[in-house]
């Protein structure tokens, strides 16, 4: 083996080492999240559909950019529960860990989920009810909820494997809105956190893109320690 195919060899496990950086996890795409959850909770269904204490598995079966479709599992996989539409909520602060959050009920009552925050995302899935039961919950949490056609609910009760099924194709157009106590519309943005407006002044003081100066001066420097191996390698190995 020679100094050129020693080198080529560098190169290329520097240039594979780039291009896959660390951490990165296979299934990130769709957000698949494992949760225990040690009580029962509500989710979007017909009527109050409850799920029992236990571990569940959340991932995003489609995703667009005003609206995504979420699929609750079991921790086998074997089993989907529930195929849910949401719309993204915005978070000022983001975590390393997962966020659930849940609507304040009576004592007794099992929570309904709200929302679901991928660790290391500002956004988050809101998670849409139908209208009859979103009525209820904001008579009983006193606050807006996301509704949807009632009737989407019914076309689910079979839970969907594709996204190209038509009754998810259905929750993809369906009309969303905001329903108080009082059956009452309002707003969207009285439930979920729009993002930030960026200002001129932010707009101008940020890159466009990203600077190459730190990835060239890596490059150098490994350049420079596989010269240095290479000078003292044999002109010819055994």
């Amino acid at each position: 083996m020679n100094r050129f195919k020693v080198g080529a060899m560098v190169v290329c496990f520097v240039l594979v080492a780039l291009a896959f950086p660390r951490g990165t996890k296979a299934d990130e795409w769709n957000n698949q999240t494992v949760v225990t959850f040690n009580q029962s909770f509500e989710i979007p269904g017909v009527g109050a559909q409850v799920l029992p204490a236990g571990t569940y598995v959340f991932k995003l079966l489609d995703s667009q950019h005003d609206r995504n479709i979420v699929q609750i599992l079991n921790q086998r996989q074997d089993h989907v529960f529930a195929t849910i539409l949401a719309i993204p909520n915005y978070r000022l602060r983001t975590t390393n860990k997962t966020v659930m959050t849940f609507r304040e009920r009576a004592s007794g009552q099992p929570e309904a989920i709200r929302a679901w925050f991928y660790p290391g995302l500002r956004w988050g899935q809101e998670f849409v009810y139908p209208k009859a039961r979103a009525i209820e919950l904001a008579k009983e949490t006193k606050q807006p909820v996301l509704a949807m056609p009632t009737e989407l609910a019914v076309n689910l009760a079979e839970p969907a494997k594709s996204a190209d099924e038509p009754p998810v194709i259905a929750l993809k157009q369906a009309p969303i809105e905001a329903v108080t106590p009082t059956g009452d519309v309002v707003a969207m943005t009285e439930v979920v956190e729009p993002p930030p407006v960026e200002t001129a002044s932010a707009k101008e003081t940020l890159p466009k893109t990203a600077s190459l100066l730190p990835l060239l001066g890596l490059m150098g420097l490994l350049s420079l320690a596989a010269g240095a191996v290479l000078s003292l390698i044999p002109k010819r190995l055994a």
